[in-house]
């Protein structure tokens, strides 16, 4: 069966597309870089949930009942290797899963480009990119609270009041990435059931 070729506005913005993904790809990996070389520096510096601190500055602004700061941005030293290594993972997992998007976008460009789209391993690669959008979304913000949680009791053993100020576990979980990997997951099996529909329509022809 012959499949015609894109048109040129078509092919452009294919191409445009592949290397949009190849450019936040790109970006991806640098945050990660970025985010390796932080998390191993002496002074590490991370957001932390609070209980409910009063913003007094704030408090006494015209107009505002009450006002509290529910984040701080603090920067502690002597972290253990292993809440180092959670930090690092709650950016990198999502990361991993985004550049993992980009590359099936860029490889899906490149099949529409040639007018292959139902290729055999496309399916395949969107179902584990679709694992990599729960995991690395759902994961990296899980270790990122048990890293926080982490630092409360280290500090706390330490002799800081941080028992006081920050909860012992906070996790509020973004329920995105699961939505995102179900989709993906379904364009898989569309793409499954398209690349068997294509196998049936070229043996009749």
């Amino acid at each position: 069966m012959t499949i015609s070729r894109p048109s040129r506005s078509d092919g452009f913005a294919l191409g445009l597309i592949a290397t949009g993904a190849v450019s936040v790809a790109v970006a991806a990996v640098v945050a990660i870089v970025q985010a390796a070389f932080a998390s191993f520096t002496d002074e590490l510096s991370l957001r932390m949930p609070t209980i409910g601190t009063q913003a007094a500055d704030l408090s006494s602004t015209g107009g505002i009942v009450r006002a509290e700061y529910v984040v701080a941005d603090v920067t502690v030293e002597s972290l253990p290797a292993g809440i180092r290594w959670m930090l690092l993972l709650e950016v990198a997992l999502p990361a991993l899963a985004t550049i993992g998007v980009c590359v099936v976008a860029y490889w899906l460009g490149i099949s529409l480009l040639r007018s292959r789209p139902f290729g055999r391993t496309m399916p395949t690669a969107l179902a584990t990119v679709a694992c990599l959008v729960i995991l690395g979304g759902a994961g990296g913000q899980v270790l990122g609270a048990i890293a926080r949680s982490a630092t409360v009791e280290h500090l706390a053993a330490s002799g800081a009041a941080t028992r006081e100020v920050f909860p012992a576990f906070l996790l509020d979980l973004d329920l995105s990435p699961l939505g995102w990997g179900f989709a993906l997951a379904l364009i898989a099996g569309a793409f499954s059931i398209g690349q068997r529909l294509q196998r049936e329509t070229e043996g009749l022809v």
